[in-house]
């Protein structure tokens, strides 16, 4: 398996991920009325900014999820499926960069909400 290289992959990782994420029914009332094709392209472009040093992408990710009602159950399994959708497509490096940050990603929004 070859490791995330373009954004390409990362577009392949971000649609095979949000496609797990509408199918959990722990996540699916997260996400429901979010827009996916306006969304899409947004996290393809944050991914790349974080897994290719594209430059650009300057927005806030937790204040623009700081209104969700999330739970630590929520972002746990957001976590896991994050990290066995990367692995079911890719190895390397970057992917584990990927599921670090995705992990980091989660961790800061459970501090920052008193989640823990």
């Amino acid at each position: 398996m070859q490791d995330i290289q373009s954004t390409d992959d990362i577009a392949l990782l971000v649609e095979r991920f949000y496609d797990a994420v509408l199918s959990n029914e722990l996540l699916t009332p997260f996400f429901a009325q979010l827009d996916f094709e306006h969304h899409k392209p947004r996290m393809v472009h944050f991914w790349s900014f974080v897994l290719l040093d594209e430059p650009g992408y300057t927005t806030n990710i937790f204040d623009k999820h700081a209104h969700m009602p999330l739970t630590v159950d929520a972002l746990n399994a957001w976590t896991a499926l994050f990290e066995s959708t990367a692995r079911s497509l890719f190895s390397g490096e970057k992917t584990e960069q990927a599921i670090l940050r995705a992990k980091t990603i989660a961790w800061t929004f459970k501090e920052k909400m008193h989640l823990s």
